[in-house]
């Protein structure tokens, strides 16, 4: 059982486009537009940078799942209504021309900064924007019958919202230009294989699985949690000697705190820790 704060769940309506529900320390961001495969439309990029921004900032959040409703965890950017001229990349997109692109506040951007780990549990298929989105997490959970599509050449576009960026880093420049080069699909089995997923579980069992590993990682001392988060992404770019000395940096303050004498006293006493995230 997590030993993160029971609080009171905030959920959000169940009509929105994305729902967010906060409960012992895991918050919940669901996609919720099954009716269009979960298409990512302008409006949900804003508030999925919110409320990603909304998890990081809460103490009582140790950890994030995002998944989605319906038989889809996300189809890529709402094409739809950007070839109607409406949409995201449409022409009607910007009023001005822009030689510069801010995406600081873009949700690929907002989810490779946040400090909170994020786990992507993908209940269906994930396609372009979808797989982009899936990869940006920590871990990745996925049931039997979910998909990663990477059909970007297929649509005429490259994997704009990180995957270029880590695909090499997760399976090797030769699988990745494979898989990008081919526009492939591929199977749950398949990305497990890979090692584009950490686990594959029953459809029936996904979301029990996904909360067990929530509440896991929600029982550890949450300011450890995420300086470990940090440092492996200062590890990508950093030599091994800036790293350590980095590392090391961020062990002191640790060693200060009411969570390390709390998990030396849980150790020695032989119980399981009460960490309080201070």
């Amino acid at each position: 059982m997590s030993n993160a704060p029971a609080i009171e769940p905030a959920v959000s309506p169940a009509d929105d486009e994305v729902l967010y529900a906060v409960d012992r320390g895991i918050a919940t961001i669901t996609l919720n537009r099954p009716q269009r495969l979960n298409t990512i439309s302008r409006a949900m990029l804003a508030l999925l940078s919110e409320l990603f921004l909304k998890a990081d900032a809460d103490p009582a959040v140790r950890v994030v799942v995002l998944t989605a409703t319906g038989r889809a965890f996300c189809a890529g950017l709402d094409m739809t209504s950007a070839t109607k001229g409406t949409g995201i990349g449409s022409a009607n997109d910007a009023e001005t021309p822009r030689t510069t692109l801010d995406l600081k506040t873009a949700p690929p951007t907002v989810m490779f900064n946040m400090e909170k780990p994020t786990i992507c549990v993908l209940n269906g298929a994930a396609a372009g924007y979808g797989m982009d989105m899936a990869l940006g997490c920590d871990i990745r959970i996925m049931a039997e019958s979910a998909k990663f599509a990477a059909a970007f050449v297929k649509r005429g576009v490259v994997p704009e919202s990180g995957g270029t960026w880590f695909l090499p880093r997760m399976i090797g420049w030769a699988k990745a230009a494979e898989l990008i080069f081919t526009g492939r699909t591929l199977t749950a089995q398949e990305s497990l294989a890979m090692g584009l997923t950490n686990e594959v579980v029953p459809d029936a069992e996904l979301m029990t699985r996904a909360n067990a590993v929530a509440a896991e990682i929600a029982a550890n001392a949450p300011l450890a949690v995420q300086a470990a988060k940090r440092m492996m992404r200062s590890g990508l770019s950093e030599s091994f000697g800036d790293h350590v000395h980095h590392v090391f940096l961020q062990l002191l303050p640790l060693f200060r705190t009411e969570d390390f004498r709390e998990g030396m006293a849980s150790f020695l006493e032989k119980r399981p820790a009460d960490f309080k995230g201070r």
